[in-house]
């Protein structure tokens, strides 16, 4: 068997054997011809490549409501700003990994999950509550600028401290707007909610 297919077999092997993979399968092939796997699609160059079960997104937002909401009003942070990056980071699959290594719900790297107390982020109580801790301090550091706190949690803050705005790099970019787009949907669905239990209450 040539080299590179050997390669791409005991890639092909690891991503589908590995423990945490219970998402979808995406890959793509760089200018060298290397095959690239991950089940978090984090770059546009990434395509579908096997598509598994698993409870769907809204199931998800469900399942994860009252973790959210409590970690919201511990650190002070939008519960729907909360949902809208752990949507972008990892759709709601608590046993995403991606390339770089970000682990669970809300895509901690390991060193940021060490400086938030979490021992185990596939833990969804613990990814949530640090990942909302760090968001709530990104926040705060950037006066509750909601693009700046994303594009640092994206990017890191001193890059964009440095240049006191979202940086010119493409895939921060994409991503806060990502964020944003799914902060505003969740906003539209929960004020919808709202209104419609409000109306179908009987007047007294």
């Amino acid at each position: 068997m040539p080299l590179f297919r050997l390669i791409l077999s005991v890639a092909i092997i690891g991503v589908l054997s590995f423990k945490y993979a219970q998402a979808d399968i995406y890959r793509f092939r760089d200018k060298n011809g290397v095959w690239h796997f991950t089940n978090v699609r984090s770059d546009t160059r990434y395509r579908l490549y096997i598509k598994t079960g698993g409870i769907k997104g809204r199931q998800y937002i469900k399942k994860y409501d009252a973790i959210i909401h409590k970690a919201a009003e511990q650190f002070g942070v939008e519960a729907d700003l909360i949902k809208a990056i752990i949507k972008a980071e990892s759709s709601f699959n608590p046993d995403a990994i991606s390339e770089s290594g970000a682990q669970g719900l809300m895509q901690l790297m390991p060193a940021t999950a060490g400086d938030m107390r979490v021992d185990n982020p596939f833990d969804p109580e613990e990814n949530i509550s640090g990942g909302t801790r760090y968001l709530g301090l990104l926040l705060e550091k950037f006066k509750q600028d909601k693009r700046l706190a994303i594009a640092a949690y994206n990017a890191g803050a001193k890059i964009v401290a440095k240049h006191n705005s979202v940086p010119p790099v493409p895939k921060t970019r994409r991503f806060v707007e990502k964020v944003m787009k799914y902060y505003m949907e969740f906003r539209k669905r929960e004020a919808e909610g709202f209104n419609y239990e409000q109306k179908s209450r009987p007047n007294n």
